[in-house]
């Protein structure tokens, strides 16, 4: 321990005693701490509340990992450093930390320094507490600190927060994700945010720090991508981007204006691609425009391409092919000669767009022309930087590179390159039980096309039965009746086509949970 540390211990060491003798509470101790050790330590919120109670870092990590084995949890990925980070305030607790460090604490979010509600969306206060409320402390001021004044506060934004919040507590049960829908009330929440940063963008001061974190957020939200129940992680970005909005909503510094705008678009952006896999399209294409709208203020043409190239998808899943070329086309444009993601995407969508309007008569034009798409997606892909061959949200990888060409050379009826690369893209895939049961539904395709119906009805069978209920979207649901009609077209008695039906219409209760 430094000096500096050992000050700051024995400083809060000799106000807990005080304050112990006294009778007053640990979060009135806690309060006195803070008071007293920030203006010298820079002492926040959150460590005031452990050094009142006179414990170590390691013990309150034994005490969150104690309420988690309670709740039936997996041992969480919280440590000393985090912890440390926490109490600098270099990092922010996401929502399930912050509501096991309210519990060992006994005290509401602002008592620990942070906005906004529990998610548990009920109280943490200790018995004790004058009025069951926390003094909010008398706080010294610091050149970090960049706000002018306190926002007044949003009635509609907290309950749009709340319902949020309220959702993704009951997504955090273990039998939860079975039954969850996207209803009135989330919708309404997503629409709101969505609409509010609308407004925030024509019209919005914050410390580095928080930038800082709200980025790494951001970056790990895109990673939970492939691996999160959709309407889980819309509640997780929603937030966030609830929050970014909330530090735009004053005028920033250009540096600052800027950084937010980018993670504006990259969350709304985001949010788009989790509504197109829960199926709600209208929403998803709101989203992309509020993006576009976050990104022309960055002036960053790979962050408008990445923008337009995410929306193609729109059209391109649900039926309008023209459209996805046309936005394909634009991508590729605002993407220009600069190295990026939307260079090897708009590519793809491209050839998937030409693919699809090629039709029974197989233009030979036509299959050229996407058969050159994809020649172009390789070379810019080979080009791109190596973080952004691994980032599957924000980025474009190798996976789905495979994923897509073995889909468009199904359309194109080349099956027999198709099932090799369709392979290789599921063997690639071991995370993503959306674009796995894409891939199968595509090697059904193919076993239909070289006549092979039995076979292919296997194939969307299994595919069927792997996909857990949360997944069990439009997104899904449209596709695997496409797979029907086209079995049926083959052979309307096909064996097995009665449990590819039972399996797609089945209540979504007894569906099998997913995962591959």
């Amino acid at each position: 321990m430094s000096g500096r540390q050992h000050r700051e211990t024995e400083i809060a060491r000799r106000i807990r005693a005080k304050g112990l003798a006294a009778g007053r509470t640990s979060a009135q101790i806690a309060d006195e701490i803070h008071e007293a050790c920030m203006a010298h330590f820079s002492t926040t919120r959150i460590k005031a509340h452990r050094l009142s109670h006179g414990i170590a870092l390691a013990d309150v990590i034994e005490q969150v990992r104690a309420l988690f084995e309670r709740d039936q949890k997996p041992m969480p990925g919280i440590g000393e450093t985090l912890l440390s980070a926490y109490e600098s305030g270099l990092k922010r607790p996401g929502p399930e930390y912050l509501h096991y460090l309210c519990t060992v604490y006994r005290v509401e979010p602002a008592a620990l320094g942070y906005e906004g509600p529990c998610i548990c969306g009920h109280g943490h206060r200790m018995p004790g507490v004058i009025g069951g409320e926390v003094k909010e402390p008398r706080r010294l001021p610091t050149d970090r600190d960049l706000v002018i004044k306190p926002m007044e506060p949003e009635p509609d934004a907290e309950e749009d927060e709340n319902i949020l919040r309220r959702t993704l507590l009951n997504l955090l049960g273990t039998d939860a994700n079975a039954s969850a829908e996207l209803d009135g009330p989330v919708l309404g929440a997503c629409e709101g945010i969505r609409r509010r940063m609308d407004e925030t963008l024509v019209s919005a001061t914050v410390s580095a720090a928080m930038l800082d974190q709200w980025e790494e957020a951001t970056i790990s939200l895109g990673r939970q991508y492939t691996t999160t129940a959709p309407l889980r992680l819309l509640c997780d970005v929603l937030l966030e981007l609830s929050a970014v909005r909330t530090a735009m909503s004053r005028r920033q510094p250009t540096d600052l204006a800027e950084r937010l705008c980018r993670m504006a678009a990259q969350l709304a952006g985001l949010s788009g691609m989790i509504l197109i896999n829960l199926g709600d399209h209208r929403l998803a294409r709101s989203f992309f425009r509020t993006g576009r709208t976050a990104a022309d203020e960055t002036g960053d043409r790979a962050l408008r391409a990445w923008i337009c190239a995410r929306e193609s998808l729109i059209p391109l899943y649900f039926g309008d092919a023209r459209e996805a070329l046309h936005l394909a086309k634009k991508s590729r444009d605002l993407a220009g000669s600069t190295p990026c993601p939307a260079q090897a995407m708009a590519p793809v969508v491209e050839a998937r767009a030409l693919a699809m309007m090629t039709g029974a008569d197989r233009k030979r034009e036509v299959v050229d022309q996407a058969k050159r798409a994809l020649a172009r997606a390789r070379n810019a892909f080979s080009h791109m930087r190596e973080e952004d061959q691994e980032d599957l949200a924000f980025g474009y990888t190798e996976k789905q590179l495979c994923f897509y060409q073995g889909d468009v050379l199904t359309k194109l009826g080349e099956t027999i390159e198709a099932e090799v690369i369709l392979d290789q893209a599921l063997s690639k895939y071991e995370d993503h039980i959306v674009d796995q049961t894409l891939i199968r539904f595509d090697q059904a395709h193919c076993k239909l096309i070289d006549g092979d119906v039995e076979e292919a009805v296997a194939i969307g069978t299994r595919a069927l039965n792997l996909v857990g209920d949360e997944y069990l979207t439009d997104f899904i649901v449209r596709p695997a009746l496409a797979l029907e009609q086209a079995i049926i077209s083959k052979d309307a008695n096909a064996p097995g086509l009665e449990a590819f039906r039972v399996a797609l219409r089945r209540p979504k209760t007894q569906l099998k949970g997913g995962g591959a």
